[in-house]
């Protein structure tokens, strides 16, 4: 096993690869901006070195300090967590350079994965349901116009390149194609620096739903259940969990056997998620490969006992998966919510100084959080302070549960989102586990 890591991230999920990097023995090294000199993952790692300025341009995105660093502190590996770099083929192939172990899939396939156009391609040439659309870049509006034409009202305008919901739209007619089109393409060049567009045929009401998997460098892929990731704003997850209420178990055994032979159709190793839309009959279709670990990554822990860290660990290091589909056991429910330092009502963030912080230790309740009394939430991140996780024997009970600790939680100096996530776990639609991907929109935002 390693001996000493370096983890290139930040928050929660520096601590959640510290905490697992603890159990197994392995010294970590934490980097961090001069914003963030007094957050816990500095406190909690091995050891800690300052990496530059609050934006991330000039701290967590600057690979030269970041291999440098590893370098410096006799780290043998870098984990990259989620979100910043963890899915940019650049820092990948720089860090196999550097003669360091990057945890995590090879830079060849982040890049393959990291174009949704090129996904589209080798998903569909492996046999993998997708979208109706195009699998070639839209260059202007007036061939986006054409083709959305062909396809018909509405479609998807998307940018081939970067995630998170940014630089898609949904268009309902013609008149309104030419803003979206252009309005994304230039958000996706100033986010990804790549305005590559193309347009799918929009699925009406669908579930995200979206599986995990595990694969090692001696050929073994194991799915590991899925996750229900419909509540969504801006298409954006907010709610997460395992497993789906929704699909039935034949829906769920062809997404997983899609899911295996998607990742063996680009030799994937190491954590990664195929990411689906279901539609009311049970079809599904290849929305896009997440090329690392996920945000809601818990609650698959939670149904399976994997510590998925750990996983990722020891496939990084050349070990055989220790379990087979066969013999991961599914048991109870689990959700969980992300936590945001953010207005409830306009979703604008609200950084500042957290002034009280209190929240419960209750059994089945798992806490991943990046603040604690006096902590400051800075405008220069994303504004996810904490993931709120509940496990119970069945979905009715942990959603009683995750209602009950929501409640109990203590936040003050800043506003959260917290009144938004009680009001969506307590609603009729979503107790009944029939929520699509609409639902903020249609029951939320329109009272």
């Amino acid at each position: 096993m390693f001996k000493k890591i370096l983890i290139a991230n930040r928050g929660e999920i520096a601590r959640r690869i510290i905490r697992t990097c603890s159990k197994l023995g392995i010294e970590t090294v934490a980097v961090y901006s001069e914003a963030d000199a007094k957050s816990l993952h500095v406190k909690e790692a091995t050891e800690s070195y300052c990496i530059g300025k609050p934006p991330v341009a000039q701290s967590y995105l600057n690979m030269d300090v970041l291999i440098e660093v590893a370098k410096q502190s006799g780290a043998e590996a870098i984990h990259p967590g989620y979100g910043l770099l963890s899915e940019n083929a650049d820092f990948a192939r720089r860090v196999e350079e550097a003669g360091l172990v990057f945890i995590g899939p090879t830079s060849n396939v982040i890049a393959a994965m990291g174009s949704k156009i090129e996904a589209r391609k080798v998903m569909e040439n492996a046999g993998i349901p997708i979208i109706a659309g195009v699998n070639d870049p839209i260059e202007t509006a007036e061939e986006a116009a054409r083709i959305a034409n062909h396809l018909g009202y509405p479609v998807m305008v998307k940018a081939s390149a970067g995630g998170g919901g940014i630089g898609m739209q949904r268009v309902n007619t013609e008149s309104e194609l030419q803003k979206a089109f252009e309005g994304n393409q230039k958000r996706a060049q100033s986010f990804f620096g790549d305005g590559t567009m193309f347009i799918e045929k929009f699925i009406a009401d669908p579930h995200h739903i979206e599986v995990q998997l595990m694969a090692d460098h001696h050929g073994n892929v194991v799915p590991i259940f899925e996750r229900e990731c419909s509540i969504q704003r801006r298409n954006q997850k907010v709610v997460e969990e395992a497993p789906s209420p929704f699909i039935t178990d034949e829906t769920r055994n062809k997404m997983l056997d899609a899911a295996v032979l998607a990742a063996k159709s680009i030799g994937y190793t190491n954590a990664g998620t195929l990411e689906f839309l279901v539609d009311g009959n049970q079809n599904f279709y290849f929305l896009e490969m997440n090329t690392r670990l996920q945000v809601e990554h818990p609650v698959t822990e939670e149904i399976t006992g994997l510590d998925l860290v750990e996983q990722q660990l020891r496939v990084a290091q050349g070990e055989i998966l220790s379990f087979t589909r066969e013999s991961i056991e599914k048991r109870g429910h689990a959700i969980e919510v992300r936590i945001y330092a953010e207005n409830p009502n306009t979703f604008y963030p609200s950084p500042g100084t957290i002034s009280m912080l209190s929240y419960p230790e209750m059994e089945g309740i798992r806490h991943e959080i990046a603040i604690e009394t006096g902590s400051v939430v800075t405008p220069f991140y994303d504004p996810m302070i904490a993931k709120l996780i509940a496990y119970g024997k069945d979905r009715e009970e942990a959603c009683a549960k995750l209602a009950e600790a929501l409640q109990a939680y203590i936040i003050e100096g800043i506003q959260t989102n917290i009144p938004m996530l009680l009001a969506i776990i307590n609603h009729p639609q979503f107790l009944k586990g029939v929520a699509t991907t609409k639902f903020v929109e249609e029951y939320y935002l329109s009272n």
